[in-house]
């Protein structure tokens, strides 16, 4: 019974060290609580602790990475898990579950590096973000998202999709949401794998739910959450402090206002008449079509990286995917790539890089420089699906190598899963109407027992 006593303190004692802090909270109004225990600003949230609010809660948590996840009334979540690695963004690993009720998800700095691993689960969807602030509502059978910045994609349970999964579940039956599509919600009930697209009003989660005055404003669309609802902003000075809170600042107060009594009336002088003059015709710069930026950003078999991911994000580039050492941004510029909806065009393989791995034990791995060769991309507009092939060279192994998968509405190349089947690549991708039509795209793949290859590829649209 001893042996019992202690084999148990130690296992609890081991339970308690492998939880992580996920964040911090930073404000509190109403009842609320974490893992059954008042909630109180300040307070350490940890992954796995059962978040809840009463009827007049809320609850805002800050996450490691200045993330923020709120909970509304009467409403239940958790964090399973929040595990950034910056040194290596692949790694990262964040996983959200909101279990009844409405909450608002803003992604962190960690997760808009390493989007594709991060997961928002509800009892019957899976949403995955690209760099995000939405709003959910959910039951036990009906799940509903509406998008303040960015893009979210969404899917039902099935097959192809499970909860206990990680990142977005990206396929034929998930569909895409953006801040563009005002007005507009995706919402999945239970048995369904494909979200409908709605109108919001009234299943909004903000109308379902109406958020504080003072919650954090959502930056892209110049507003906040409670601009969503038209209500003003009745606490200024808390808004400008939990903003201030997520951004690691000191809160600046608003000036105050200062009534004046009106100034007596001035007659002043009649001035004469100013001559007319013609001022020179301003010349509009004109921004240039939003590109595909690709390449390695980390260093390989001694080859130093393309671009310093940090940064090409500080340069205003948008992050769209990481592999490996590998990663894809879309440039700024005058057009975002708008799907056709019908047709189909072909693309030639303009550039391309990738490294071989040579597994000589499960830690323990060499990388040699690969070819690529023959390659082909196809895409099917009215199917809204893609093909890809080419052929691999190199001096430990040669191999062809294939992918297919869906279009977003944004030109977002999702690769089917490879699932480890050997020739068959992951692939994250993206359409651009740079330079008459381009695109490009980085994978992994599975060549044989002993090998394994990352790289990426550059496409220019065939004459």
């Amino acid at each position: 019974m001893h042996r019992f006593i202690i084999f148990a303190a130690l296992w609890g004692a081991a339970q308690l060290a492998q939880a992580a802090e996920a964040g911090k909270i930073i404000f509190v109004a109403g009842k609320a609580s974490v893992a059954e225990r008042a909630a109180s600003e300040g307070a350490p949230v940890e992954e796995g602790q059962m978040l809840s609010t009463g009827p007049d809660g809320f609850l805002y948590v800050k996450t490691i990475d200045s993330g923020l996840f709120i909970l509304r009334p009467n409403t239940t979540a958790r964090i399973v898990s929040y595990h950034i690695d910056n040194a290596h963004p692949e790694n990262t690993r964040v996983k959200l579950e909101l279990i009844s009720g409405v909450a608002r998800s803003k992604s962190g700095n960690a997760v808009k590096l390493a989007r594709q691993n991060f997961r928002f689960n509800t009892p019957v969807a899976a949403i995955g973000v690209r760099g995000t602030d939405f709003t959910v509502f959910t039951d036990n059978e009906t799940s509903r998202v509406a998008v303040l910045s960015g893009a979210i994609v969404m899917s039902g349970f099935s097959g192809g999709c499970a909860a206990d999964g990680n990142g977005p579940c990206e396929g034929g039956v998930s569909r895409e949401l953006s801040a563009a599509q005002r007005g507009q919600l995706l919402q999945v009930q239970r048995g369904t794998a494909a979200p409908q697209l709605m109108q919001s009003s009234p299943l909004s989660p903000d109308q379902v739910s109406p958020p504080r005055a003072d919650e954090p404003l959502a930056h892209a669309s110049g507003g906040g959450a409670n601009s969503v609802t038209g209500q003003a902003n009745l606490d200024a000075e808390k808004t400008v402090t939990l903003t201030a809170v997520l951004n690691n600042s000191k809160p600046v107060p608003p000036p105050p206002v200062v009534t004046q009594p009106p100034a007596p009336p001035v007659t002043m002088p009649e001035e004469p008449a100013l001559p007319v003059v013609t001022l020179p015709v301003e010349t509009i710069v004109q921004l240039p079509e939003r590109g595909v930026i690709w390449g390695r950003w980390q260093t390989v078999a001694g080859f130093t990286p393309k671009f310093f991911l940090n940064q090409a994000l500080e340069q205003g580039n948008e992050l769209i995917a990481t592999n490996g050492s590998y990663a894809l941004l879309r440039a700024p510029g005058k057009d975002d790539f708008v799907l056709p909806s019908s047709g189909s065009l072909g693309f030639r393989l303009n550039d391309s890089e990738a490294f071989v791995y040579k597994e000589y034990s499960p830690t323990y791995q060499v990388a040699s420089q690969a070819n690529l060769t023959d390659g082909k991309l196809n895409v099917d507009f009215g199917n809204k699906s893609f093909t890809t092939s080419v052929y691999l060279i190199s001096s430990e192994v040669n191999a062809p190598l294939q992918a297919a998968g869906t279009v977003g509405i944004d030109g977002r190349l999702h690769g089917e899963g490879a699932e480890g089947r050997k020739g068959y690549m992951n692939v994250q991708g993206l359409l651009s109407n740079q330079n008459g039509g381009s695109a490009a795209y980085i994978f992994d793949a599975r060549v044989d027992d002993n090998h394994r290859v990352n790289g990426a590829t550059s496409w220019q649209k065939s004459p």
